[in-house]
C-alpha cells in the first residue's frame, strides 16, 4: 500500500485570522457506512483546522460535480461562497467497465471544476477493488482518506490566501 512519501512538515493550516474558511462537503452516500467514515474523517480535519463546512448529500459519485457547482453558485448568489469544496465517495470495481466510466469521469470533472474556477479541492472520491480496501480508506483509525482529501483542500485554501495577499 503506497503512501506520500514527504516529511511530516506541511503547510499551515491552522487558520487564525479573522475569516476562518468555509468549506463545502459533498458526499455520495452509495456505500452508508464507508460514506460515515469519509465524512467523519473530513469534518474533524476542517473543524481542527478551526474552519466552518456544510454537508450536501447525493446519491453517487457521478453526481458530486453537478453538486458542487450548483452549491457554489447558490451560495455566491447569497454572498457567502465557499473557500474550498471536498469531493467524499466511493467507487467499487464491479464486474462491467461502469467503475472505470464512473471513475474517470468523476475525477476529470473535479479537476475541471477546480482549474477553472481556482478552487481549492480535495479529491475523496475512493477508486477501489473491493470492500476491504474502502474500509481501510474510510476509517479513521486506518488510513483516513475523508480527512486527507479535508487537509488537501485546507492547503490549498491557504495557498490561495497566501498567494492572494490575504490572511489566514
Amino acid at each position: 500500500m503506497a503512501g506520500p512519501r514527504r516529511s511530516s512538515e506541511t503547510a499551515d493550516t491552522q487558520f487564525g485570522g479573522p475569516i476562518a474558511p468555509h468549506i463545502l462537503i459533498v458526499e455520495a452516500r452509495y456505500y452508508d457506512e464507508i460514506a460515515d467514515g469519509l465524512l467523519t474523517g473530513a469534518t474533524g480535519a476542517i473543524k481542527a483546522a478551526g474552519a466552518t463546512f456544510d454537508v450536501i448529500t447525493v446519491p453517487g459519485a457521478l453526481e458530486i460535480p453537478s453538486a458542487i457547482v450548483m452549491a457554489l453558485d447558490a451560495a455566491a448568489q447569497r454572498g457567502r461562497a465557499y473557500d474550498g469544496a471536498v469531493a467524499l465517495g466511493c467507487v467499487v470495481r464491479g464486474e462491467t467497465t461502469h467503475y472505470d466510466i464512473v471513475a474517470g469521469e468523476s475525477s476529470r470533472a473535479l479537476m475541471d471544476i477546480s482549474v477553472q474556477r481556482a478552487l481549492p479541492l480535495g479529491n475523496g472520491i475512493l477508486t477501489v477493488e473491493n470492500d476491504e480496501q474502502a474500509q481501510a480508506r474510510a476509517s479513521i483509525s486506518e488510513m483516513n482518506k475523508g480527512g486527507g482529501a479535508a487537509d488537501a483542500a485546507l492547503h490549498m485554501v491557504a495557498l490561495k490566501r497566501r498567494l492572494h495577499g490575504v490572511e489566514a
